[in-house]
Order: structure tokens, then C-alpha cells, then sequence
């Protein structure tokens, strides 16, 4: 048996038990070392928000329609930020597997069966700490967000919103050779993004973003801005404050309807290229280069040789039995967290029982 992290409804998380089933030859069996939630992403469907939720994704046609809703209570596919440790192998994988650590995405549950090559692509350095293996996914929705930007050395790069992705975006523009200016209204994010090496933050509360990005830019406006917050008057704020027949790239999950988003304004008459940045693939221009698996084992590469700090975002790690109290914070008490872990690490006895 293995355990689940669940939404039985909306608001109700719930740890439900499983059968695992049995190994085929070409697979591992991984045990869950830690699970971090997306704070963006997951509270769509834990409030009840999701899209997903309501309509189908006709993935054949790339459209939303209504009735025969893709996802329903309980929702059991919760998480894309794990990493384990490979525990039991197949009769044709490598034992040679056996204890190596990999990355990737399963969800909140205690063990998961992989195809063995999928594995052996996606091992953890020995010496990185094993909580860098959480970041492939959100450090690939960065990397992409920031691929989109097409950012130049020496640009402006507006950055709205240091939740994880945000922070992320930030060190990764930085990386690029851009000045950051970020945009977030809960102090302690703006003080880690300080800290990881953003040019200036900004604090929404203090006045108009984007008029203080002319400001600092004689008034020409960033080259670019990346709106990670999934808030439309997010959106609306990073439209107003790029250059003329500059882009905003919209890399965060909106949900609902856009109220607050005045597109005859500065979207209109700014000639502002609003380009879509999804994780399900990468820009037309790059993707003879660039396709998901290096944009997810570039973040890991980046994290664990340091140059992308991963771990200064952690602000909670919790046991995963304590799922619905980290859910209720992170719904509730946002200002209070960022990456907040769950820790699979203390499972019972006969959890952590070994495989031959």
C-alpha cells in the first residue's frame, strides 16, 4: 500500500491508501524523499477554481468545451515538484539504479513506478541536496517564461510577482544579463528577492509599478516584463509599464474572468505583444533546440551547480501527513510562506521496507 495526498472536495484535503502495483520489467519503483506544492497551480483545483474542473481540455483540438469535465472529486494527481529515491527495479532495468536519487514529477504520494530509462535521465547528483530535485518542473516554467522574454544584456526586465516562480524568473533574468526590477506586495518576498540579487524591488502598495518603471528608465519603459502572478491587475500593471512595441510575457495560471485588464489603453496604443508562456512546449522559434526535458534538466543543472538558489525558497517543509494544514496556510495565510515541502523522509516501518 502506498499513501495519496487527495482533494475529496473543494477546501477538504484527505491522505487516502492505495495498492502499488506490481513492477513491470522496464520500470523503478521510487520512494517519495519530498514533495513541494505549487501555490498556484494546486489552490485552483483545492478551491475549486480550476478550469479543469468545470470544462473538458479537448487536447486534440487545443480547446476548452463544456461537459465532460477533465478532472473531479477526489482529485488524486496532485503535485509536479518531487524527488525519491529508487528503490526496486525491474527484472530488465540496471540495478545498478538501486539507491540513486531522481527528479521529476509523480505527485504528493509515497512511491511511484517509472520507466527505468525515464529515470536514469533524470538522476540527482550525488552531493546536491536532495531537495534541488523539487525544481525541475517550477524551474523549467521559469526558464521558459524568461526563453519567451528573449532577453538581451543590458535590458530592463520587469519582473510581477516573487512567489516561487517569480523568484526564480528574477535570478534567471539576472542570469541573462538584465536589470531586474520586480513587482510584489508581501515584504518578506521582496526582501529574499533583494537578497538573491535583484536591481530593485518594488512594493505594490507604494504606487504605480509602471509608472516608477519610466521613472527609472527615462521614461521609456521596460524592454520587457514578465507577469508570473496570474493576477489580471497584475497583467494590466506590467502592460502599462513596457516600452513601446516591447512584449509582456504572461506566465502566470489566470482563472476567471479578466476584470480589471483595459485593453483599448496602454496595450492599444503602446502597440504591447502579449505572448503566452505554457509549460506543454516552448517558443516556435527555439524549438528546434530547446524541447520539456532540457528545459527541466537545465534547472537542475543550474541548481545544483548554485548559480540558480533554490533552496533559500523553502519556507516550510512539513510532514505529508500534515498536508491540509499546509494547503489551509498557503489558501488563507499566503504572506506566510513560500515553497512549502512535504516531507515523505519519516514514513512508517512498513513504507520504508526494502526492496530487493
Amino acid at each position: 500500500m502506498r499513501s495519496v495526498v487527495s482533494f475529496s472536495a473543494p477546501g477538504v484535503v484527505e491522505i487516502v491508501e492505495e495498492d502499488e502495483p506490481a513492477l513491470r520489467a522496464s520500470e523503478v519503483r521510487v520512494r517519495t524523499l519530498y514533495s513541494g506544492i505549487s501555490a498556484g497551480t494546486e489552490l485552483t483545483s483545492y478551491r475549486g477554481s480550476s478550469p479543469h474542473l468545470s470544462k473538458h481540455w479537448d487536447l486534440d483540438r487545443r480547446l476548452f468545451v463544456e461537459g465532460a469535465e477533465e478532472l473531479s472529486y477526489p482529485v488524486l494527481n496532485l503535485g509536479y515538484e518531487e524527488v525519491g529515491e529508487i528503490v526496486e527495479v525491474g527484472a530488465d532495468a540496471d540495478r545498478a539504479l538501486l539507491g540513486k536519487r531522481v527528479w521529476g514529477t509523480w505527485g504528493h504520494r509515497t512511491t511511484a513506478e517509472l520507466d527505468a530509462e525515464f529515470a536514469a535521465a533524470r538522476l540527482l547528483d550525488v552531493d546536491a541536496d536532495p531537495r534541488i530535485g523539487m525544481f525541475s518542473h517550477i524551474g523549467a516554467v521559469a526558464l521558459n517564461a524568461v526563453l519567451d522574454a528573449d532577453v538581451h544584456v543590458g535590458e530592463t526586465v520587469a519582473v510581477f510577482g516573487l512567489g516561487v516562480p517569480g523568484q526564480l524568473v528574477a535570478q534567471l533574468a539576472r542570469l541573462n544579463g538584465a536589470r531586474v526590477i520586480a513587482v510584489e506586495g508581501i515584504a518578506a518576498r521582496r526582501e529574499l528577492a533583494t537578497a538573491l540579487g535583484a536591481d530593485l524591488v518594488l512594493d505594490v502598495a507604494a504606487g504605480s509599478a509602471a509608472e516608477t518603471i519610466r521613472d527609472l528608465t527615462d521614461d521609456r519603459g521596460a524592454d520587457v516584463a514578465i507577469e508570473i502572478t496570474g493576477n489580471v491587475r497584475a497583467l494590466h500593471e506590467a502592460i502599462r509599464a513596457v516600452a513601446y512595441n516591447s512584449r509582456v510575457v504572461v506566465a502566470g495560471f489566470s482563472v476567471g474572468d479578466a476584470v480589471g485588464l483595459r485593453l483599448g489603453e496602454e496595450f492599444h496604443h503602446n502597440r504591447v505583444q502579449l505572448v503566452s508562456s505554457q509549460i506543454s512546449g516552448v517558443g516556435a522559434g527555439i524549438a528546434h533546440r530547446w524541447d520539456r526535458y532540457r528545459l527541466w534538466s537545465t534547472a537542475i543543472a543550474l541548481a545544483e551547480s548554485g548559480r540558480l538558489d533554490v533552496l533559500s525558497l523553502i519556507s516550510h517543509q512539513v510532514p505529508y501527513r500534515d498536508a491540509a494544514d499546509a494547503y489551509r496556510m498557503l489558501d488563507e495565510r499566503p504572506g506566510e510562506a513560500l515553497q512549502v515541502v512535504l516531507d515523505f523522509t519519516e514514513q512508517d516501518s512498513s513504507e520504508q521496507r526494502g526492496r530487493a
